[in-house]
């Protein structure tokens, strides 16, 4: 990586910082590109050259997570569900102002939780076999919205309550749970 390359990563990576600071701070369509630039200190320029607006910043910063979770997921695909979700929760643990302050803004819960549940289900689509097993004849669209639904909403517990458990008892407990129910 080139001095340039490392200059504008570093640019990058405190404007993302300096949005979701803000956004734990006050609401988001309170928030300029003046005060992003402040706290990231750049210069607006620097905003506008990497982003189109506040909106596009905050599309990309939830878009970036949601494609690492995905990485996750392909990289624990052959494991089983509590070894699976451990990497999960220490990657949510690890960027827990994105996570809590996502699911705490009025601005970003929505669109977030609604990218966060719809990739969840692309995840847990090839899972469900309704053909067998415990959920043999059930509806395949109703186990996945009754598992995804649940997933999201162990997270928004976990994250909205700091965090009162560990990673790895996360990882277990929830992997226990997906293990009974598919």
């Amino acid at each position: 990586m080139s001095k340039e390359d490392r200059r504008i990563a570093k640019s990058q990576e405190a404007i993302k910082k300096a949005v979701i600071e803000l956004m734990s701070e006050k609401n988001f369509d309170d928030i300029t590109i003046q005060d992003i630039s402040d706290r990231a200190n750049v210069s607006r320029g620097t905003i506008y050259l990497h982003y189109v607006d506040k909106f596009d910043l905050l599309d990309k910063l939830i878009e970036e997570h949601i494609n690492k979770l995905q990485e996750i997921c392909k990289s624990v695909s052959e494991m089983n569900y509590k070894e699976a979700n451990l990497p999960w929760f220490e990657y949510l643990e690890e960027n827990y102002l994105f996570f809590s302050t996502m699911l705490a803004s009025k601005k970003g819960a929505p669109s977030f939780r609604s990218q966060f549940h719809g990739f969840l289900m692309e995840e847990f689509k090839g899972e469900v076999n309704i053909k067998a097993g415990i959920n043999y004849g059930l509806s395949e669209d109703i186990i996945l919205q009754f598992i995804v639904t649940s997933h999201v909403g162990i997270v928004e517990w976990w994250i909205k309550n700091e965090m009162p458990y560990p990673p790895r008892f996360m990882a277990e407990q929830v992997g226990i749970l997906l293990e009974r129910n598919l």
